[in-house]
């Protein structure tokens, strides 16, 4: 049996650490059952970060059993054989802490923040998670249950909320990215307790996770904790899947009505984007800065501002492993024809596409994302975070330190030319929101 974890009285959280150096000093090893630890010391608060991230996501899961990963992000907060169900929060907010999870296509992660005292304390909880967690019909029954609550306050009541499942069916016919992270109701109803078993027993084991800790630390100490708690944790020993497929570039522009319960029309336009570490990434992030970004944006100025066809235009990229999805939308203004929003948004685009961006307005972008990073690193989560992510999808924690280089590098031509390639309307998805028809039967 192992030791079950005190709580502090210690009971203040400091949530932010000032991050006031060029570079990002850090340490890694891995442990023999395959879990790769990276460190981070900042001694200028007394708080400390742990991330444990787990390189599962919605598209690892079995298409007929959709939802699993973010299933799991919920079940892994039900407890462990020393945790009693349900008193995750408990624990860390007794000690002064806060704690989340999150899913993606691609990985899951939890984290805790905590004074530095309870560092201990964070390495058990995580350690237990990893070795023990409790998966049990009953917490399999009782999130069951949450999980369709938030299905349908997320897809169904939330306006516009669909998109996240409309938009990825339609741009990935022939990849796992096609599935919404939630999942499926039907998919989850159907499955048993031994597929949740294995499901765990695959993704979160050691071999499949980076332990990232940022924060008031001692590096030696900590890695003699970090051995303590899970050296002794067994390495999976089943293969998880990792899809390898080519995503398949559509050869036509789909377009097609979604009705919601909404009062103004939207227009939706989804477009596929390179895998995650390709070059163009950095581009086509600075070009939806470009296209939205605050009022003096190029989309805001014309579709909002100028022309008022629309009272909201959003422009991001959603950057993922295998290729990710650029997405352009805007909600029309009142007694604006959704095709004619939808003919805007294009001619805003192409604007791009012919005439490019000035070098003036480039080093403004530049400057937007150099601020983005360096105020991103203010916080010992996100330093966390980020090593876990660059080791994991970039090959190397010290992407934290070199990606900003990388958006240095972008020239306005490259801005343009990626607006040219991936901004392709014949290889688009069009999605045109409209509000349900009134009923009028009796």
């Amino acid at each position: 049996m192992r030791k079950s974890a005190l709580l502090s009285l210690f009971g203040v959280c400091f949530v932010f650490s000032v991050f006031g150096q060029n570079k990002i000093e850090f340490k890694e090893f891995t442990l023999d059952n395959g879990l790769h630890v990276i460190l981070h010391q900042d001694n200028t608060t007394p708080i400390v970060a742990t991330s444990v991230l787990y390189h599962v996501g919605s598209k690892n899961e079995n298409p007929e059993r959709t939802g699993f990963a973010h299933f799991f992000e919920h079940l892994m907060f039900e407890g462990s054989e020393n945790i009693p169900r349900g008193k995750f929060f408990e624990i860390v907010e007794s000690a002064g802490g806060t704690l989340n999870a999150g899913t993606s296509q691609d990985y899951t992660i939890y984290y805790e923040i905590l004074p530095s005292n309870q560092l201990e304390l964070s390495l058990y909880l995580e350690s237990e998670r990893m070795l023990q967690a409790k998966v049990d019909q009953v917490g399999v029954d009782t999130q069951r249950e949450v999980i369709k609550q938030e299905m349908k306050e997320v897809m169904e009541e939330r306006p516009y909320g669909s998109f996240q499942k409309e938009i990825p069916v339609r741009l990935y016919p022939n990849h796992p990215y096609k599935s919404p992270i939630i999942g499926s109701a039907e998919h989850l109803e159907a499955s048993k307790l031994e597929e949740f078993m294995e499901f765990y027993a695959t993704y979160y084991k050691p071999n499949n996770a980076t332990l990232s800790i940022a924060g008031d630390i001692d590096y030696a100490e900590t890695e003699r904790l970090v051995r303590a708690y899970f050296e002794e944790i067994p390495k999976g020993t089943i293969e998880p899947y990792r899809p390898n497929i080519e995503i398949q570039k559509l050869s036509n522009e789909i377009e097609d009505v979604v009705y919601d319960n909404i009062q103004l029309p939207a227009i939706f336009q989804g477009y596929l984007m390179p895998k995650k570490d390709h070059p163009d990434t950095y581009a086509l992030d600075l070009l939806s800065t470009y296209l939205l970004s605050g009022k003096s944006s190029l989309m805001y100025k014309e579709l909002v501002d100028k022309s008022q066809k629309a009272i909201q235009a959003v422009a991001f990229p959603n950057d993922l492993e295998d290729g990710g999805m650029f997405l352009v939308l805007a909600i029309a203004n009142m007694g604006v024809d959704v095709d004619d929003l939808n003919v805007a948004i294009d001619e805003v685009l192409d604007q791009v596409k012919t005439n490019g961006i000035d070098k003036n307005d480039l080093q403004k972008l530049i400057n937007i994302k150099e601020n983005q990073i360096i105020n991103g690193f203010g916080s010992v989560a996100n330093i966390s975070q980020s090593l876990a992510q660059g080791h994991v999808f970039y090959g190397n924690a010290d992407y934290v330190n070199t990606q900003l280089d990388l958006f240095r590098k972008v020239t306005a031509e490259d801005v343009k030319r990626v607006a040219q390639k991936y901004l392709d309307k014949d290889s688009r998805v069009v999605l045109k929101y409209l509000p349900k028809p009134t009923d009028t039967t009796e």
